[in-house]
């Protein structure tokens, strides 16, 4: 059984902060400790807050911790996501999904092979494609009950600051300090107290790094940095926001369009999108990127920002007594959500490890592997077809030689999860149900060879070919059913008032 520590200090509220202290609080039930916790957070620090998205491991958290999903979507204004949506990737005008629903689950393996061989896109046996181009919830109302359209969880767009709000709002016996961490004072065994603003020290058996870009507890212990500014080509981001009218639908998606030096998200939350360009200084000026933006949107926007991104992870994240969580231990640029679900998975990870003989030699293995999955994901994204600017030009005569390797691999075969090593614990992770959206609608699958590895068996074919017609004809009736988004969200708040 894992074994907790007496007393485990958590400096840096936030998102991070908060799912650290509701994870490691729920461990602590789970297996019968008490162990004392302490949040240090200053309210002194703001956050930027242009829209965050999740995975559906979020809304797994959500549920292992028994917290109300309805309640956190209406008290974080928060919106649905059922995917991703890229436009101009493949080349400018064209667009695919990246629905997040893994059809396997209830379908089996071989329905995206019977996609690519029949001409289709992978997306179309997905329920979620179909409440994405509907612009629909989750769910189809029953009288005063909501009746989910699917057995796939979806994933949410948020404030980080309002969702750090609410999960700070579900702690209970979590002590709380509001200071800043000013010195941090260090012994054999890592570090022995905090030193904070008001000239107070805190002790601590155990400490976890969630201070962000600071790294203000990490960084005294030597860890080392490890950069992905050769395998990741954009090095800055510009956050703003853009205002969502009243009577405007919300697109449950997220959007990541790609521009002439890198790509700008767009994150609906309930009252605005939150938006940025993520962009390469090397190919253009911040004021050319704001330029280049106010065009694409046919609009002025007004720059909360402008963030140098430093790709890369820490080399080990556990250092002696003190762990680095989420944006403290890695940072990578937004484009598929691997932010807070790398630090869910972190914090599952911390939970069994914590407190057992090679623990700490784990995680650090598991983290490594965690974090340059996430990269070539994300650099997989810019095998593209355009050449119509030098940065595009620029990343398609330098593609990695495991992104070359493993595009070889799958052009005649689709991903499976024997490509993939194992991850500890078998979290949720990148594999072959998000690789294989992201190759298709970028056009790099051989489709003939596919259809003629195929069509060697007839009768697995036509199974198939059942099966994919099923599905979409039973996903287009259930997405007929369900609530459009924005009256779903409406719901929620006249739920409240009522």
């Amino acid at each position: 059984m894992t074994k907790l520590p007496d007393h485990i200090c958590i400096v840096g509220g936030g998102t991070a902060g908060w799912l650290a202290a509701l994870m490691l609080q729920d461990t602590a039930k789970r297996s019968g400790q008490t162990p004392r916790l302490t949040v240090v957070e200053s309210s002194k620090i703001g956050t930027i807050g242009v829209g965050e998205g999740t995975t559906a491991v979020f809304r797994q958290m959500l549920q292992h911790l028994g917290i109300d999903e309805l309640a956190f979507i209406r008290e974080t204004g928060a919106t649905i996501k059922f995917g991703i949506r890229h436009q101009d990737w493949r080349t400018v005008g064209h667009c695919y999904d990246g629905p997040i629903d893994d059809i396997a689950q209830i379908a089996g393996h071989g329905l995206d092979d019977y996609a690519v061989a029949s001409g289709r896109s992978v997306t179309d046996a997905h329920l979620f494609q179909y409440l994405i181009k509907r612009n629909r919830s989750p769910f189809a109302q029953k009288g005063d009950h909501f009746v989910p359209a699917g057995p796939y969880h979806h994933a949410y767009h948020f404030d980080q600051a309002r969702a750090g709000q609410f999960l700070r709002a579900q702690a209970g016996d979590v002590a709380v300090i509001d200071n800043q961490v000013i010195g941090v004072n260090t012994g054999t065994v890592g570090i022995t107290g905090l030193v904070l603003e008001s000239g107070q020290t805190v002790e601590a058996d155990f400490f976890l790094d969630c201070t962000g870009f600071r790294r203000a507890l990490i960084g005294s212990l030597g860890a080392d940095w490890v950069s992905y500014a050769d395998v990741l080509p954009v090095n800055r981001a510009m956050p703003f926001w853009i205002d969502i009218s009243e009577d405007e639908e919300i697109p449950p998606v997220t959007l990541a369009h790609a521009q002439r030096a890198g790509w700008m998200w767009k994150v609906p939350t309930q009252e605005r999108y939150g938006c940025g360009y993520v962009y390469s200084d090397a190919h253009i000026t911040p004021d050319q990127a704001k330029a280049e933006i106010e065009e694409t949107l046919g609009h002025p926007i007004e720059p909360r920002n402008d963030i140098k991104i430093n790709a890369g992870r820490l080399a080990a994240p556990w250092v002696g007594n003190c762990v680095a969580i989420g944006l403290a231990s890695s940072f990578l640029e937004p484009l598929e959500a691997t932010s807070i679900h790398g630090t869910i998975v972190q914090l599952m990870w911390l939970s069994q490890m914590i407190g057992t003989p090679k623990g700490p030699s784990r995680y650090n293995k598991a983290h490594v592997q965690q974090v340059d999955d996430f990269r070539d994901f994300i650099r997989f994204h810019y095998v593209s077809e355009r050449r119509d600017s030098p940065f595009w030009s620029d990343v398609a005569a330098n593609h990695p030689q495991k992104i070359t390797e493993r595009l070889t691999q799958w052009r005649s075969a689709l991903p499976k999860r024997a490509d993939f090593p194992f991850v500890p614990m078998d979290v949720p992770h990148v594999q072959e149900q998000l690789y294989t959206p992201v190759l298709d609608g970028l056009g790099l699958f051989d489709r003939e060879t596919i259809k003629a590895k195929l069509s060697t068996n007839p009768k697995r074919r036509a199974q198939l070919r059942k099966t994919h017609a099923t599905l979409l004809s039973e996903y287009a009736r259930a997405a007929g059913r369900c609530i459009p988004h924005r009256a779903f969200l409406n719901s929620l708040k006249q739920e409240a008032v009522s």
